[in-house]
C-alpha cells in the first residue's frame, strides 16, 4: 500500500509559531523532503526530532521520481520549504502535481504563509487579491509583468529579496505612479519585524539611503477604479448622439434623448433640451 506525502507548513519566523499536528506530522514521516536540510534540521532539532532528510529544490526536481517512488513503495514523506507553506511560489508545487497524477494521497497540513500574514496586517483591501510572487530576474521579463498588472484593480503581493528592492520599488513606482499605496513587510514574526504602510514614491526615497535587510513581502494596493465622468461624452456629444439616433434609427425625440443619456452623468431631460436647439440650429428635423 502506498503511503502518504504530506505538505507541512513551517514557522515563516517564530519557531513558536509551530502547530502541534505539524510537529506530529514530522514525527511520523519515514522521510523529510527539504529545501534546505540545513534550516530543516535546526527545525527538527528543535522538536527533539532525528530523521532521514532528502534536498528538494529547484535545482534539485530530478530527485523528486526518487521521493514518489518511495511514497508508492510505502513511505510516508513530509515535504516542508525553508519557511511557510510549501508550494506556494516553490518548487514543491512541481511534486505535488506529479503525486496527484499518479494517484498518490496528497495531505496538507497548513500553517502561515508569508503572503496571506503580510495581507492581513497590511491595511490594503483584503477583499480581492492576487499574489504574484518574485518577479523574473531579467529586466525584460519583469516590465513585461508589471506592463500586465496595469489596470488590476485587486490588492497585488510581491516577495522580494533585499538585494533587489530598491530596483523593484523603482521600477514599480516607474510602473503605477508614485502615488499608489504599497504596505512593506519586512522579517515578519521575526525579532525586527516592521510593517510600514506608505506611498511608492515614499518608499524609493527612504531605500535610497537606507540599505535593506531582511526578507520583504510588498502588498500593493489595486489600481484605482475609473470614474466613469473621466470618459463621459459632454453633454453636447450627448445630443449630437440622440440626433443621429432620430436620423438613422428613426427615433422619437424622447426616446432618443433617453437612450443618448444611458451611461452618463446626464439626465434624460438635459439631453432632450440640447436635441431641441440642435434641431433648431439645423433649420429643424424630422
Amino acid at each position: 500500500m502506498a503511503g502518504t506525502l504530506y505538505i507541512v507548513a513551517t514557522p515563516i519566523g517564530n519557531l513558536d509559531d509551530m502547530t502541534p499536528r505539524a510537529a506530529a506530522a514530522f514525527g511520523a514521516a519515514d522521510f523529510v523532503a527539504a529545501e534546505d536540510t540545513r534550516v530543516t534540521m535546526r527545525l527538527l532539532n528543535h522538536l527533539g526530532l532525528k530523521k532521514p532528510m532528502v534536498s528538494y529544490h529547484e535545482h534539485a526536481l530530478n530527485r523528486g521520481e526518487g521521493i514518489l517512488r518511495r511514497i508508492e513503495a510505502g513511505e510516508t514523506c513530509a515535504l516542508c520549504s525553508d519557511a511557510g507553506m510549501p508550494c506556494i511560489s516553490d518548487p514543491g508545487a512541481v511534486i505535488v502535481r506529479d503525486a496527484l497524477a499518479r494517484g498518490i494521497t496528497v495531505t496538507p497540513v497548513p500553517a502561515a504563509s508569508a503572503c496571506v500574514t503580510a495581507l492581513a496586517v497590511s491595511g490594503q483591501d483584503t477583499t480581492r487579491w492576487v499574489f504574484e510572487g518574485f518577479l523574473p530576474a531579467e529586466r525584460r521579463l519583469r516590465r513585461k509583468r508589471l506592463a500586465a498588472l496595469e489596470g488590476e484593480m485587486r490588492t497585488v503581493i510581491f516577495y522580494e529579496a533585499p538585494h533587489r528592492l530598491r530596483s523593484t520599488l523603482d521600477e514599480l513606482s516607474a510602473a503605477f505612479g508614485g502615488d499608489r499605496s504599497i504596505t512593506l513587510c519586512r522579517e515578519l514574526t521575526k525579532l525586527h519585524e516592521e510593517i510600514w504602510k506608505t506611498t511608492l514614491a515614499e518608499a524609493v526615497a527612504r531605500y535610497r539611503d537606507n540599505e535593506p535587510r531582511g526578507e520583504y513581502v510588498l502588498v500593493m494596493a489595486g489600481a484605482p477604479e475609473a470614474d466613469p465622468a473621466e470618459n463621459a461624452p459632454t453633454p453636447e456629444q450627448a445630443a449630437a448622439h440622440a440626433l443621429a439616433l432620430m436620423r438613422e434609427e428613426g427615433m422619437a425625440p424622447s426616446a432618443a434623448a433617453k437612450a443618448a443619456a444611458q451611461g452618463t452623468p446626464y439626465g434624460k431631460s438635459e439631453i432632450y433640451k440640447l436635441l431641441l436647439a440642435l434641431q433648431e440650429q439645423d433649420g429643424g428635423a424630422e
